[in-house]
């Protein structure tokens, strides 16, 4: 694998034309069975293993988990507030400033764990959705966009796909 296609492993996020339902059914599926899909990536690596970089440059399997943890646990944030409020500007954040912080080196159990009960807590809310739902968005302050839940789905539906692949690809390389 090319460096460019260790750092997208299943390419980049394109959202569709337009949405359908079975959009929503199968990204809603990705953001259930992610938890225990990455478990199960990680389950039998040794420590020396989680430190191995998916890339030259790139985070730590250890980092990676972490990483899919906080980001996730922003999206549901993220969801609630557009819910909730009209229009809502969210709060970004420096992801890359995030995997130097102390909590990043500890053990990927407590980071798996918070999958579970956070992607239990995203499907629950998704799959109650109307479709005046599904148009709600929030307003990113980076770039300025206004984005509507159902192409936030998409975007995180490959999130987890993509950093899953991190993994599985590294395991691969380095037959981990």
């Amino acid at each position: 694998m090319t460096d460019e296609q260790m750092k997208y492993p299943v390419g980049k996020f394109s959202p569709p034309a337009s949405y359908t339902t079975d959009d929503f059914r199968r990204w809603i599926n990705d953001i259930k069975v992610l938890p225990g899909l990455l478990r199960q990536a990680v389950i039998s690596l040794n420590e020396k293993q989680l430190d191995t970089p998916y890339r030259t440059g790139g985070w730590t399997l250890r980092q990676v988990v972490h990483h899919v943890a906080d980001s996730h646990m922003n999206a549901l944030m993220r969801l609630k507030l557009a819910l909730t409020e009209d229009k809502p500007t969210i709060k970004p954040y420096e992801e890359a400033h995030w995997a130097l912080l102390p909590d990043y080196r500890l053990p990927v159990e407590s980071s798996l764990r918070l999958l579970e009960g956070i992607h239990s807590h995203w499907a629950a809310i998704l799959e109650s959705f109307t479709e005046d739902e599904w148009n709600r968005s929030f307003i990113h302050p980076e770039s300025g966009e206004t984005i509507p839940l159902k192409k936030f789905l998409g975007t995180y539906s490959w999130h987890g796909k993509h950093h899953l692949a991190h993994i599985t690809e590294t395991v691969k390389k380095f037959d981990l």
